[in-house]
């Protein structure tokens, strides 16, 4: 399996704290040494990193770590690779273009066999994981127009996320900048900083951050990520079938939908 993170914020925030902690368990302190990447939204644009190489060795990921790259939404993975090579083109996350905007995709989990509708977008490289995003990409371009709501794309994107769910695992992070879609099929978590901020010490490294010194009292930072990331926060932690849909990091929708048991 693999390991996602996501950040939401309502102001330009960079992920080096949270960022330092999940590249120590690709190779580290767990087993995802078989790429990794970052995509950082900036308005329409993105600044994406990708290395095939374990993120706990890779020098791009040391880089970053020291780099305060800020952003509002960030998607972040790392990999242990159970479909396809190891390769810079099978590493997440995904980007596609739809109505004018960078889509940005990262999968955790496994669907076997996985076909998926080869339309407009079609996958690069060798992944299941990469299948699925294609396969979503053009169920939403086909089934909706440009101008949709934001509670109809939510819909569609929660309903494509079950049906993905119930032939596998599919934990799955994704966003166009202005908002971040996070679905739970087994196992995800996340947490919500705001004033009055804290120190919180990572779990996977020694490193400690008072937010309180980083941060203005308007400042909200949400985190989702596979595992918690520190010792001493209280994390949600997600139940299957649960999804979340993030603005400005807040939630702005919630829910809970059925899954068949695998």
């Amino acid at each position: 399996m693999c390991e996602l993170l996501g950040m939401s914020a309502n102001t330009p925030t960079d992920l080096c704290f949270s960022f330092t902690g999940l590249t120590q368990r690709g190779g580290k302190t767990g087993p995802h040494s078989d790429g990794w990447g970052v995509a950082f939204f900036e308005g329409k644009g993105i600044r994406t990193f990708h290395d095939s190489a374990a993120s706990c060795d890779s020098e791009v990921a040391s880089f970053i770590q020291t780099l305060p790259i800020k952003s509002k939404t960030a998607i972040c993975h790392i990999r242990q690779a159970n479909v396809g090579n190891i390769c810079l083109a099978n590493t997440h996350p995904f980007v596609r273009e739809l109505w004018g905007s960078n889509w940005v995709f990262a999968h955790n989990g496994q669907i076997e066999n996985f076909a998926g509708s080869t339309q407009i977008y079609e996958p690069i490289g060798e992944t299941d994981s990469e299948r699925i995003f294609c396969d979503l990409m053009n169920q939403v371009r086909h089934n909706l127009p440009r101008d949709t709501s934001l509670t109809e794309l939510n819909q569609t994107l929660t309903n494509l996320a079950q049906s993905y769910a119930k032939q596998g695992v599919f934990n799955c992070l994704i966003s166009n900048g202005d908002w971040l879609f996070s679905f739970c099929s087994t196992k995800l978590a996340s947490i919500t900083r705001r004033a009055p901020f804290g120190a919180a010490q990572l779990k996977d490294a020694d490193v400690t951050v008072d937010f309180a010194g980083e941060t203005t009292p308007n400042d909200v930072v949400s985190i989702i990520t596979t595992e918690p990331l520190t010792t001493d926060e209280a994390w949600h932690i997600y139940q299957p079938g649960e999804w979340r849909l993030w603005q400005l990091g807040e939630v702005v929708a919630e829910g809970k939908v059925e899954l068949l048991a695998k």
